[in-house]
């Protein structure tokens, strides 16, 4: 009987299983790390571009809507081109609605105008007066209107009396009277009433009499179809000659006309306009549309659409707007924190992919044994790679999802691609650690465990060529930042790594330079009484030398640490300093008219908080003796000013300066001054004669010159001792408050409503202009406190390496008679060599990347907005907190974990750490 073969299958159990039901515990803090890290990746890049967009609504929002919209007009043409009826026809409501859906029609994306409050309408184009004497004239001039006939007032206005106008039959350039609204400020200004008749004069024989139906008010007051043209909403006090101050006054105001009136416009003129406003939707504004966006509104303005318009429309079609402006400002602002948001994005993810390529290398030494012996009995490097990274990925790929999940959830409204990519790239890192670590150590088959301390492995000529490379990448990039700055620019990404590369340069000579000094001082120590000075430090000279990790991870985050928060303290400092020039002390009460009201200083100074009260007189409109040039006078009280100058740091000088040198008595008298530079330039050092706006005179020399005065914020000033000013011109105006904690709300009711209270701090507050400033802000507060979180977590994965072994020295130690004091004695000494060299070499990186590349970074454009932006630059400057405080904080928790090191293994008994076999 023959008996078939059968081929036996091996059982076999599943790697994949078995390796994670063996180490249940380091599985899921992979996974805890791998979803922390890659929500954080996920959610960076996800927070950015909302910031951009909401910094890039914001300043379309804030621009006035008269500069934000695209208006489009087409003058009516001249009756010898075309007869009086087709006139009429093109200004009717039908006609220009046709022309406004076709306009809509052309216009591109990115580019969306916002239907509820883009508007279109007919309208003159001057004004005509209205010789009606009722009407008021403040200098004698008859008022002038504009007439308005703007399609959708119903939608966008809330009756205040009577009813909205109406047009009776069909209205044509002959009609003698029409019907209008005007908005509340209109009727109140030019005391309107409902049923008040204006006639509107013509440069002809006619005149167009408006009967007003009723008042109205906006539903949305500062919305883009009222504010697009302000005369709509309120009338305007307009001179005559506008660049004459002396020019007599009239009241402009506007008469809204129902659309089907819009034909009557002919009467009085023979050009009226046709006119359509687009307003953007802020909600359809992304930062990343901007170039496009851009380039929407130029060819709108005057390119390839406007010709689109005019062939759909009337050839005559010309467009307007300061929207290209606005987006040409936040392109420049988003240009001078893009190197900013840059760095603080290489730091913290140079640190992230540390601490994830060393947990890959703790995984990886803590199965040395196991998969030596994989590969001696015939384990392939190829498969063994590919079951590690089955193994890993089994565990990192949902948790880099789950990661990206929370973070899109948590940051809704921006793109999933860069929040995927970045996901994607901390799962690829985390899957690849540990595969890639055991091949490079397994490459070749070993059967004993090879020390792996700097005295057996000596860096390779590879390892140098690769550390003088990045050694000229990092000098590189520290000469092109300082030489082009944060501007923007194709090197921008090597600029942004540039204080990362300066953190790993300086590890890489560390840990190089770091074992010599250690091994001097073994010898000196070992002479000494006791073991455990010289023991640690031979220890720590014989350092594994593959420290160069943990210490790349503490150089990397305590540089970026140092780099952030000397960025937000000089953003800090910034705004403060601004506040500073701006209000002149800590509160600045003013009186509106010519003095304070008697007693005010005596109420200010019992306000709590409140330090000391300067008051001084300032005189605007004072004349020196060329007659054209206003300088501002500031009489101070001598010694109260100086010591305020001294306080502030803003034009300092001594008491003394405002009375020495001093010559004559009362009107004779020649005062000492203290000018500014333009003053001095122009009045020279010989005594000169002052008009005070009071009619009196006085004759001041120039003694000192300084860039600046508390009392006044222009660059014109003189400040005098106001003893030898008139009575009237020596009056207090002002009153300089010291004390940074006086109540602001004590201080308005000390006021009285009497004078205006500025304050410091509301004046800071007001700098937090745009969201993308606060963004980044945000950003870099967030990056350093990620940078921080894995340093510790890169200090305490470097200890766990050493745990096993320093646990059995301190086990066989033990036997020898060492005390537990002793032991955790000898843990934190030899820990705090690395330790201090970590902080020290933080310190120093982290000054020296800050003075290198300080000229290439101004803080202005983040601290504050750009219309109050100093015109000097702000530069970044080492911060002494944000350089020392990171770095005692590694040496307190290096000696804190060998601390519980220690005191956990003398919790644990010696036998099982002393088993026969222990190859530790």
């Amino acid at each position: 009987m023959v008996i078939p073969f059968r081929r036996v299958e091996r059982a076999a159990a599943p790697w994949v299983r078995t390796r994670l039901r063996s180490a249940p515990g380091a599985a899921l803090a992979l996974a805890l790390l791998v979803a922390v890290t890659a929500c954080l990746a996920a959610a960076f890049p996800r927070a950015v571009e909302r910031y951009e967009d909401a910094g890039l609504r914001r300043s379309v929002e804030q621009a006035p809507h008269f500069r934000s919209v695209v208006q489009l007009s087409a003058p009516a043409p001249m009756t010898v081109e075309m007869p009086q009826d087709e006139r009429e026809e093109l200004l009717r409501p039908a006609t220009v609605k046709y022309d406004y859906d076709s306009i809509l029609g052309t216009v591109r994306r990115p580019f969306v105008p916002d239907l509820g409050q883009s508007s279109y309408g007919a309208a003159t184009s001057v004004n005509h007066e209205v010789p009606d004497p009722w009407l008021p004239r403040p200098s004698g001039l008859p008022a002038r209107v504009a007439l308005v006939a703007q399609a959708g007032m119903a939608d966008h206005a809330r009756l205040d009396e009577g009813r909205l106008p109406r047009a009776s039959g069909t209205v044509t350039a002959k009609t003698p009277e029409v019907e209008a609204a005007v908005s509340a400020d209109t009727a109140k200004s030019l005391r309107i009433r409902v049923g008040s008749v204006l006639h509107v004069s013509s440069a002809g024989p006619d005149t167009l009499d408006v009967r007003v139906t009723g008042i109205v008010a906006p539903r949305d007051r500062d919305g883009a179809y009222w504010t697009a043209d302000p005369l709509l909403r309120t009338p305007a006090l307009t001179r005559a000659v506008p660049a004459d101050p002396n020019s007599p006054q009239y009241w402009l105001g506007a008469l809204l006309l129902a659309p089907e009136a819009a034909p009557a416009l002919l009467r009085i003129e023979e050009l009226p306009h046709r006119y359509w406003r687009l307003a953007p939707a802020p909600d359809t504004l992304h930062h990343r549309d901007l170039g496009a966006l851009e380039s929407a509104v130029a060819s709108l303005e005057s390119g390839p659409s406007l010709q689109q318009v005019r062939d759909a429309a009337d050839p005559r079609m010309e467009s307007s707007t300061d929207l290209d402006e606005v987006l040409a400002s936040h392109s420049r602002l988003r240009s001078g924190l893009s190197t900013l948001i840059s760095i603080a994005a290489f730091g913290s993810g140079t640190v992230a992919v540390v601490v994830l390529v060393m947990a890959g290398g703790l995984a990886a030494d803590r199965r040395r044994t196991e998969l030596a012996l994989l590969r001696a009995r015939g384990a392939s490097l190829p498969g063994l790679t590919a079951r590690l990274l089955a193994e890993t990925a089994v565990v990192a790929v949902p948790a880099g999802a789950l990661g990206l999940a929370v973070a899109m959830w948590a940051l809704p409204g921006a793109r999933t691609s860069p929040a995927v990519l970045a996901a994607l790239a901390v799962t690829v890192v985390a899957c690849a650690a540990l595969p890639l670590r055991a091949a490079a150590a397994h490459r070749r088959v070993r059967i004993p465990a090879l020390r792996q301390d700097v005295t057996s492995v000596r860096p390779s000529r590879r390892r140098t060529v690769a550390e003088l490379t990045l050694v000229t990448v990092a000098a590189a990039a520290v000469v092109t930042l300082r030489r082009q700055g944060t501007s923007g620019g194709p090197g921008d990404q090597l600029i942004a790594a540039a204080p990362v590369l300066v953190g790993v340069i300086a590890a890489l000579l560390l840990v190089r330079l770091y074992p010599f000094p250690l091994r001097i001082l073994a010898g000196p120590a070992g002479r000494l009484r006791g073991v455990v000075s010289h023991l640690s430090l031979a220890r720590a000279g014989r350092s594994s030398a593959s420290a160069v990790l943990p210490l790349l991870a503490l150089l990397t985050a305590l540089t970026t640490a140092s780099f952030g928060g000397s960025v937000l303290a000089g953003i800090g400092e910034a705004r403060d300093h601004s506040a500073l020039l701006a209000v002149g002390a800590d509160a600045r009460l003013r009186s509106p008219v010519d003095s304070l009201p008697p007693g005010l200083a005596d109420r200010v100074r019992r306000v709590p908080g409140v330090q000391e009260v300067t008051a001084v007189s300032i005189a605007y409109r004072t004349k020196s003796n060329d007659g054209h040039q206003a300088v501002p006078v500031v009489g101070v009280d001598p010694g109260g000013y100086a010591e305020l100058t001294r306080r502030t740091g803003l034009g300092a000088f001594s008491e003394g300066a405002l009375k020495k040198g001093r010559s004559g008595s009362g009107a004779g008298a020649v005062l000492p001054a203290v000018a500014s530079p333009s003053v001095a330039d122009a009045q020279g050092s010989a005594p000169f004669p002052v008009s005070m706006e009071d009619g009196s005179s006085v004759t001041v020399r120039i003694v000192l010159v300084r860039d600046i005065t508390p009392a006044v914020t222009g660059a014109d000033f003189l400040v005098v001792d106001r003893a030898g000013l008139g009575a009237t011109a020596a009056r207090p105006s002002t009153l300089l408050v010291t004390g940074p904690e006086a109540d602001g709300r004590a201080l308005r009711e000390a006021a009285r409503n009497a004078v205006s209270v500025h304050l410091r701090a509301d004046e800071r507050a007001r700098y937090l202009d745009s969201p993308l400033q606060s963004g980044v802000e945000r950003l870099y507060t967030a990056a350093v406190a990620a940078g921080a979180g894995y340093a510790v977590l890169a200090l305490l994965l470097s200890l766990l390496r050493a745990a096993p072994e320093r646990i059995a020295l301190l086990a066989r130690l033990r036997t020898m008679g060492l005390t537990r004091s002793q032991g955790r004695r000898l843990l934190v000494l030899e820990s705090l060599p690395q330790a201090v060299l970590a902080a020290a070499g933080g310190v120093l990186t982290g000054w020296a990347a800050i003075r290198l590349l300080s000229p290439g970074m101004d803080l202005a454009a983040v601290a504050l907005p750009l219309s109050t932006a100093p015109p000097e630059q702000t530069p970044l400057h080492p911060d002494a907190w944000s350089l020392t405080v990171p770095a005692l904080a590694v040496v307190a928790v290096t000696v804190g974990i060998a601390g519980v090191q220690a005191w956990w293994a003398g919790r644990r008994g010696a036998v099982r750490e002393l088993r026969a076999g222990d190859t530790k």
